[in-house]
């Protein structure tokens, strides 16, 4: 049987009226435009508020909640820039993205004559690919110059803008989608291999010239990782009311509801703390990385530790949730293997705990204070 892949007018119309849909609630709804602040014509406030609205949508929806969220964490390097934050957010840690004896960045931006070409690849670029797969209307790309001005590895950093109207400019095979990579968790969002082949912007494309990117992108990374600690709220607090539930409704066939039980009692209070421990955290981190006090370094210290802390907090609850539920929390039709599958990758995504977010906290372990932004 020979198979079609033109759409009838019938399969257009649906296309085009879900799409119409999807756009036009998004809009409506304000979310994107929620994440650029006032001076850049959105209604975006501030860090605490973001945390809010972050648990509330993940503890209904992550997979859909992330792909939204992620478009603010690329549109966080346009933001930082165009309000003219950078000033605070100096820090010179370039090494891990352009470094003297390791590869660093594989994408590479190459100037010829008005034009930069961009080279390399990347993976989990989070909506990259647009609806289409052909690329998304707007993209952040940080990458490393191929001729910087000094050997200091953060003087290589930049980030350049790709428009889809710059993709389309170029020859087929600019910009390609290598694969979609299939998720445990957040199933709901793209998080493309994609490849660069001599893509070519131009020059006024720039964000953020050589020399400036890195501090932006740790700077982008830093508020984000208070928002995983939202995140974690959210998925931890979905858990505690879906092992509640289950707890006040079922006996297990004994004299008296689950929830009576001492055992399930303690789990279920040991989830409660963790989720308003976690949920404390991050909202202090929020203010503090925002408003202070202390210098940046100081600051960031709290948002490094919303993001270890909480994700790796909401893993052991999601467990001990399923641990009140038992063999029960295995069927499908029940949530909490998708609330696993969420919050296995809360501690890894974003700057993984081990690998990225516990060495960043190294530098201030000379400045560890019991009180901290107290």
């Amino acid at each position: 049987m020979p198979v079609d892949f033109n759409l009838s007018p019938a399969e257009e119309g649906i296309r085009k009226a879900a799409s119409a849909f999807a756009a036009g609630q998004a809009v409506a709804g304000g979310l994107i435009k929620g994440q650029i602040p006032p001076s850049l014509g959105g209604t975006g406030g501030t860090l605490v508020e973001a945390t809010i609205l972050v648990e509330e949508m993940y503890a209904v929806e992550p997979a859909a909640s992330l792909t939204i969220f992620a478009t603010g964490l690329g549109l966080t390097p346009l933001n930082l820039t165009a309000v003219g934050k950078l000033g605070v957010f100096r820090t010179r840690r370039g090494r891990e993205l352009s470094g003297k004896s390791a590869p660093g960045l594989v994408t590479t931006a190459t100037p010829e004559g008005d034009e930069w070409v961009l080279s390399g690849e990347n993976i989990w670029a989070t909506n990259s690919a647009g609806w289409d797969f052909e690329g998304a209307d707007l993209q952040c790309v940080v990458c490393r110059t191929t001729n910087p001005k000094s050997s200091e590895p953060a003087d290589a950093i930049m980030i350049l803008l790709v428009t889809i109207a710059d993709i389309k400019r170029n020859a087929p095979g600019a910009f390609k989608i290598v694969r979609q990579v299939s998720t445990a968790g957040h199933t709901a969002c793209s998080g493309p291999h994609i490849k660069y082949t001599n893509l070519r912007v131009p020059l006024k494309n720039v964000l953020c010239p050589p020399g400036t990117g890195a501090d932006i992108v740790s700077a982008s990374f830093d508020c984000s990782a208070v928002l995983v600690g939202a995140m974690s709220v959210g998925v931890m607090r979905a858990a505690f009311d879906a092992a509640l539930a289950f707890a006040k409704r079922d006996n297990r066939r004994g004299a008296s509801d689950l929830l009576t039980r001492q055992a399930v009692a303690d789990l279920l209070s040991g989830i409660k703390m963790q989720t308003e421990a976690c949920r404390a955290l991050t909202w202090k981190a929020a203010s503090c990385l925002q408003n202070g006090p202390g210098e940046y370094n100081a600051r960031r210290e709290l948002a490094l530790a919303a993001k270890i802390y909480c994700s790796d907090s909401c893993t052991k609850a999601v467990t001990k949730a399923i641990n009140v539920v038992g063999i029960t929390a295995y069927d499908a039709d029940q949530p909490f293997a998708d609330l696993l599958n969420v919050a296995m990758v809360l501690p890894i995504f974003d700057g993984g705990n081990v690998g990225i977010r516990r060495r960043h906290q190294t530098p201030a372990h000379a400045r560890f204070d019991s009180v901290g932004g107290l």
